[in-house]
């Protein structure tokens, strides 16, 4: 009985690591594609949270706007 509650016990442990590792490589990954956003570089980008763009207010700062049209570099 001891040697299975052993092994039992490994199991349970090797499935939470990997668990953990899993959830930390998600969250790398959602990190760097947020990192692409490029809101905050845009003209256009007021930093209002009422209207953060005036040009796309509704992609502003989320994942649709990584490849946006209007992008515009330049200082507010």
């Amino acid at each position: 009985m001891v040697p299975l509650c052993l092994i039992t016990a490994w199991v349970f442990i090797l499935m939470l690591g990997s668990s953990v590792i899993a959830m930390i490589v998600d969250v790398i990954k959602q990190a760097k594609k947020m990192h692409n956003i490029p809101c905050s570089d845009c003209q256009y980008f007021t930093n209002d949270y009422r209207l953060k763009c005036p040009v796309n207010p509704f992609k502003a700062t989320t994942e649709a706007a990584i490849d946006c049209r209007d992008y515009h570099i330049g200082k507010n």
